[in-house]
C-alpha cells in the first residue's frame, strides 16, 4: 500500500512540474496553448485572462509574453514575486539585463531545459515553444524589474 502511495505521489509530481512531448497529448496540448496565445495575440480587442504572476505595473511590449506564459505551464514553478519551485521572476528580471544576447540565451534555455544557475532543481525541457514564443516570452520576464 505504501509503495503505490509513494508512486501516485511521484507521478503527481511530475504531472506537475510539466512534461516533455513523448507524454500522450503533450504536444498536442501545448500546441493547441501556443496556438490559443497566438489568437489572443492577434485580436488586441482580447482580454488576457488573470493568472497571479502578473507584474504590478508591466509593460506595454509584453502582452504578447504574458499571454504565452499563462498558455504554458510556466506557473508551476514560477511566480512573479515568490520563489515557488524555481525562482521569482522578477529575481530572473534583476540577474539579467534585457539585451538582445540574454535574450537568446534565455530563450535557448527555456526550450532545452537545464539546471544549476539557480539551484539544483531542473527546469523542465519545452521543445515544442518556438524560438520566437519563448523570446516574447523572455522579454515579458525581463520587464518585470523591481
Amino acid at each position: 500500500m505504501k509503495k503505490a502511495f509513494f508512486i501516485l505521489c511521484i507521478s503527481a509530481v511530475v504531472t506537475a512540474c510539466g512534461s516533455n512531448s513523448s507524454t500522450k497529448g503533450g504536444s498536442d496540448s501545448t500546441s493547441a496553448a501556443n496556438q490559443t496565445a497566438k489568437a489572443a495575440d492577434a485580436n488586441a480587442d482580447t482580454v488576457v485572462a488573470k493568472t497571479g504572476t502578473e507584474a504590478a505595473g508591466g509593460s506595454a511590449g509584453s502582452a504578447k509574453g504574458e499571454s504565452l506564459m499563462a498558455a504554458a505551464d510556466c506557473n508551476t514553478c514560477h511566480k512573479v514575486d515568490t520563489k515557488v519551485i524555481g525562482p521569482a521572476l522578477q529575481d530572473v528580471a534583476a540577474k539579467y539585463p534585457a539585451t538582445e544576447t540574454n535574450i537568446e540565451t534565455l530563450a535557448k534555455k527555456v526550450i532545452a531545459g537545464g539546471k544549476g544557475n539557480w539551484g539544483d532543481i531542473p527546469m523542465s525541457a519545452h521543445p515544442t515553444l518556438s524560438l520566437d514564443d519563448a523570446k516574447e516570452m523572455v522579454k515579458y520576464i525581463l520587464s518585470l524589474k523591481k
